[in-house]
């Protein structure tokens, strides 16, 4: 019998996840989940034995994918992070400094993790050097040393290199920044995400000018200043306003970008802080690749993700139904899993290790939403299916929470955890008395549980499901994936819920009639999709929200509007161009699309 469901399923194995060294080579999936659980339960004080049958018991049949990371190297003693994520630290603005960060970011990509880049603290192009007396030719210039790097430590094999750049929407090169991935083959490396604020969508909605600036200290003689909230600063900091552009014009032009390029992405900035369950002692400045964690300097995270597709009882029937008792356990298990992760696991620098250790962040999130629905007889936005994912969601959360808290009882809470502060956080006030409770009397062993992100190549070895919160791209597709030596191979994809449907009742080429793919879909069914979950997501969502190429700019900018008014974290959209192609076609992947909206997309 064949373990795998679809042929890709099993080339993605067998080129990402089996381990085919030492003396008893995985020949079969059930090895790798075996060599995973086992690794994992090692870390426990006692009932290792049980623990590793409690988590091989989730592995099995799909059910829980643990990232990449952790699936590739768990138990394999080779030097290699199980960490998906990773936001570097604060680059210091001078040669060495930058240099210093390339090095890091240099030595983590190599062992395995993407990387988020806040290149807001250094200088804006133009400006003069106090100390050599130089010129400065900005964050951009910059960023292509890292995109080479990029390229130089991932130039072969079946991994795509991942990098998120961030800049803040007051800096002076912003437009330059914006602009940047315009040219064909440029920074094709780096998704891009501008940092905005709550006060400059208030100075774009009252048509106000907006000042851009950079620390005063920066800067020879005097000059209009006003403070500002900058990093590498624990407190604002005296900036120079270098000059002043209408708000709306620069707002314009980050929409105009994405609309025709893709890039950049929007994070609302103000809110990830306000909303960390942190905010007492981190200030978030970047995120990972896709961008479903918000981290602070040398932040890490490791992900999972609950396939809701092993989940549904009874599929394509009128009795169809969400095991939600199994949903929880299956929850409460894999938290404990993902926790030791943390322990099980090397770490490119120190100072990942010491951030990973004292906050004890976790990643879980969902994949198969889409194919759920199917299963479940909903069409993707509909009611019925709002009202499912949000109840899937509040499960999973308040599951996550309570395994978190008994743990924190066993094992002690993460090291940074602070009671009163901690339970003054907006997403902690807004959970059940008894969590909030238990946190009290307890604490937590994680200071986050839950997060969306991409799963695009765990999701086909589940069998090609559909991909973490994002509708089923469609029926049929041919696929291109890279294969071990870097050359690529090609295979025909039936999405997962439609051959099951097929299966089910004989049919050879039709579809049920809930089955809707992306490009049948209202922006408003994604928003409201992701609206649904992001209560009950104490990270983010990695979310993308597909576009026709003829859909109007004037629309296309009230989705952005959308995703502040709705509470959302930040907004990601692609729209096919010259530029980045496709995200799927029959010929495959588009070569230059951005991670964050590649359908093979995951958090590296």
């Amino acid at each position: 019998m064949n373990e795998f469901a679809s042929d890709i399923s099993g080339h993605v194995w067998r080129t990402k996840y089996r381990f085919a060294d030492g003396p008893a080579p995985e020949t079969t999936i059930a090895d790798t989940w075996r060599r995973v659980a086992r690794t994992l339960a090692a870390v426990e004080r006692q009932d290792q034995a049980l623990w590793e049958d409690r988590f091989l018991h989730i592995l099995r049949d799909f059910k829980f994918l643990p990232g990449g990371r952790i699936q590739a190297g768990a138990g394999t003693a080779r030097k290699v992070t199980l960490f998906n994520c990773f936001v570097m630290g604060t680059i210091e603005d001078s040669i060495a400094g930058i240099f210093r960060a390339l090095q890091e970011g240099a030595v983590t990509m190599q062992q395995g993790g993407g990387i988020g880049v806040d290149f807001s603290t250094l200088r804006p192009r133009g400006t003069q050097a106090k100390a050599a007396g130089g010129i400065a030719s900005g964050p951009v210039s910059f960023m292509q040393l890292w995109d080479a790097m990029c390229a130089t430590i991932l130039s072969t094999g079946a991994r795509r290199g991942a990098m998120m750049a961030t800049l803040r929407c007051d800096h002076p090169d912003i437009a330059e920044f914006v602009t940047a991935k315009q040219r064909p083959g440029r920074l094709r490396r780096f998704n891009l995400s501008v940092l905005v604020t709550d006060a400059f969508m208030a100075a774009v909605h009252g048509n106000e000018t907006w000042p851009l600036v950079f620390p005063a200290d920066t800067f020879e003689g005097e000059g209009e200043t006003i403070m500002r909230d900058w990093p590498g600063f624990a407190q604002p900091v005296r900036c120079r306003i270098v000059r002043r552009v209408p708000a709306r014009e620069l707002w314009d032009l980050i929409l105009r970008g994405t609309y025709d390029y893709a890039e950049p992405g929007v994070l609302f900035i103000d809110r990830i802080n306000r909303s960390n369950n942190l905010w007492y002692r981190e200030r978030i400045g970047a995120t990972n690749p896709c961008g479903e964690i918000p981290l602070p300097p040398y932040g890490a995270c490791d992900l999972g993700s609950l396939n809701l597709t092993r989940f549904v009882q009874s599929p394509f029937t009128p009795q169809a139904r969400i095991d939600f008792d199994g949903l929880a356990e299956t929850a409460r298990v894999a938290v404990r899993a993902l926790d030791n992760v943390i322990d099980a696991s090397q770490f490119p620098l120190p100072a990942q290790a010491r951030n990973a250790h004292g906050s004890r962040r976790i990643g879980l999130g969902i994949t198969g939403l889409a194919d759920a629905f199917v299963m479940l007889g909903m069409s993707y936005g509909n009611p019925a299916s709002l009202t499912a994912a949000t109840e899937v969601m509040r499960v999973i959360c308040h599951s996550a929470y309570r395994a978190s808290i008994a743990l924190a009882g066993e094992k002690g809470p993460f090291p940074s955890f602070e009671r009163d502060s901690y339970l003054q956080g907006p997403f902690i006030r807004s959970l059940p008395d008894d969590i909030r409770d238990g946190i009290a009397t307890n604490g937590i062993r994680n200071s986050h549980l839950i997060a969306i992100a991409p799963t695009g190549t765990i999701s086909l070895l589940a069998g090609n499901v559909s991909s973490g919160l994002e509708p089923i791209f469609a029926g049929s597709y041919t696929r291109k994936v890279l294969t071990e030596d870097g050359s690529e191979q090609e295979f025909e994809l039936t999405d997962h819920a439609l051959a099951l449907w097929r299966q089910h009742t004989g049919a050879t080429s039709s579809q049920p009639p809930e089955f809707v793919t992306t490009a049948e879909l209202s922006v408003d069914a994604h928003l409201d999709i992701q609206a649904a979950l992001q209560p009950f997501v104490d990270n983010s969502i990695s979310k993308t929200i597909n576009v026709p190429e003829n859909y109007p700019f004037e629309d296309f900018k009230k989705i952005y509007d959308a995703a502040y008014r709705r509470g959302l974290k930040g907004c990601t959209t692609f729209r096919p161009n010259p530029v980045t192609g496709t995200v799927l076609s029959a010929e495959g992947a588009g070569a230059d699309a951005p991670h964050c909206c590649a359908i093979e997309r995951e958090a590296d």
